[in-house]
């Protein structure tokens, strides 16, 4: 009888004993692949590399990827930080780390990248993959082109989050090459990277990396990741003086061993690296490239499959003719060419557009007189002072000048705010080239307010704004007409 009473607990101690033996081995026994690379972030110069091109898997330094296709989207207006997405079955059912969406919730865009920048929650970035590209499956796709585009070689991705699935891998070298990307493409966002913690709608949610953040010098993001395939993954930059360094480590055996490892490779990134370099910022890739391409040979779907607004350009662009008798060209420019629409930008900044005063209709520009305008006076031209005039009636002169409009060309339209003038003005180029024919004359404009810096052409005539407008909102750009103020 005694012995029957003892032999149960025993046994549960016994079994406790073999469960932590088991554990313990495991952990000991197995660890995922090691990978480093330690880069000048100033000019893109490598300082260290260990296995830095073997494809591992990156975990949640996939999201990082997740993000500038979302900072990407937003800046192009194809989507904004306030619109309500409504969070599918497939989003809420991701395995943690979560924010805890639910079927049919809505929630804002900014609150689902806060979430996936701070907290890494997985629901959240398959909520904003879904969001942009109608499917995660899509967007991964578009994940895969931005990445060639950004030159990230050996990289794929399958998911938005970063969860461990065949063929979903990536380096050392080409996660370091994004977020160096991050830094440079997207100043005005990096800083998420940094916050400690932040509201996300539902909660605050606190940052996975804060250790880090909090006990490196100069640290200031950018993204940590972890499965059990891929170990214990950071992707770290920091700033002191005038360098930075962008460090990424796969395969940590622990939080600990992976922020002193990090640390370790920033310390050798800060005693190589030169103190002054000139800066060498990493080439911006096309919109166009990775978004808005018009066909997709290889029938792979996302944004080349089907309609994505301002993919309004012709087949094929020519250059256009000289305007009779104007002696000027206009610049014709196809918005499918895979060029980089900030050059374009540059060229027509603060550039009123030319007016062809044939294309006008008669209801917007009254007609002045059948009688052609008289030629321009000579430059040397006095006019001589009369005196004693003769007492005969002199001809009279038909003198014809430009009737004012201004009355009537007093009109605007908005095409909606954004969270940086550079956008708006970006937003308001393509616009104008799209609608040249109904915008020609109008002056762009960008005017900044408590929400943001809203995207506006002014000077037009009430029936103008009205129907440029509707022209707008048929290829879903957001539109409104601004009355004289």
């Amino acid at each position: 009888m005694f012995r029957r009473q003892l032999a149960p607990a025993y046994l549960w101690r016994v079994g406790i004993a073999i469960i932590f033996l088991m554990t313990w081995i495991a952990s000991v026994g197995y660890s995922a692949p090691y990978a480093a690379l330690v880069m000048d972030a100033r000019n893109g110069q490598v300082l260290h590399a260990e296995n830095a091109d073997t494809r591992l898997h990156p975990a949640s330094l996939t999201k990082m990827m997740t993000l500038y296709v979302a900072f990407q989207a937003v800046e192009n207006g194809e989507i904004s930080l306030d619109t309500l997405v409504r969070v599918s079955r497939n989003a809420a059912s991701e395995p943690p780390s979560r924010l805890g969406l639910k079927t049919g919730q809505k929630i804002k865009l900014r609150y689902l990248i806060r979430a996936a920048a701070i907290k890494s929650a997985n629901d959240a970035a398959t909520a904003i993959g879904e969001a942009i590209e109608g499917s995660e499956a899509a967007f991964a796709r578009r994940m895969n082109r931005t990445a060639q585009a950004l030159g990230m070689t050996r990289t794929t991705f399958k998911n938005a989050h970063g969860l461990t699935q065949s063929g979903h891998l990536s380096t050392a070298r080409d996660m370091t090459v994004l977020g160096r990307h991050l830094f440079y493409d997207y100043p005005a966002y990096y800083n998420l990277f940094s916050r400690r913690s932040d509201y996300a709608g539902v909660r605050n949610v606190n940052h996975t990396n804060s250790r880090f953040l909090s006990n490196y010098r100069g640290a200031d993001g950018i993204k940590t990741g972890f499965t059990r395939a891929a170990g214990y993954n950071l992707t770290a930059s920091a700033e002191r003086g005038h360098e930075r360094i962008i460090t990424t480590v796969f395969g940590g055996k622990s939080t600990a061993s992976r922020n002193r490892q990090v640390a370790k490779l920033m310390d050798l990134g800060f005693s190589k690296a030169p103190s002054r370099v000139a800066i060498q910022k990493p080439k911006r890739p096309s919109y166009q490239a990775t978004a808005l391409a018009k066909h997709d040979p290889a029938n792979t779907g996302g944004a080349y499959g089907r309609t994505v607004r301002l993919d309004t350009s012709p087949d094929k662009s020519l250059r256009p003719k000289l305007r009779p008798g104007s002696g000027q060209t206009t610049i014709a420019v196809n918005l499918d060419l895979k060029e980089d629409i900030e050059e374009a930008l540059e060229m027509a900044k603060n550039v009123r557009l030319d007016v062809d005063p044939s294309a006008a209709t008669a209801q917007e520009t009254p007609e002045i007189s059948s009688v052609p305008a008289p030629k321009l006076r000579p430059v040397a031209f006095t006019p001589a002072t009369v005196t004693n005039a003769p007492t005969a009636e002199p001809q009279q002169t038909k003198v014809v000048s430009r009737v004012s409009t201004s009355d009537a060309q007093n009109w605007g339209i908005s095409i909606g705010k954004y969270p940086s003038r550079y956008a708006a003005e970006k937003m308001l180029l393509k616009t104008a080239l799209a609608e040249i024919d109904m915008l020609q004359g109008s002056l762009r404009k960008v005017r900044q307010n408590s929400r943001g810096f809203e995207a506006t052409f002014l000077g037009l005539s009430q029936t103008r704004a009205d129907q440029a407008c509707k022209r707008l909102q048929s290829r879903d750009i957001s539109c409104s007409t601004l009355a004289p103020s």
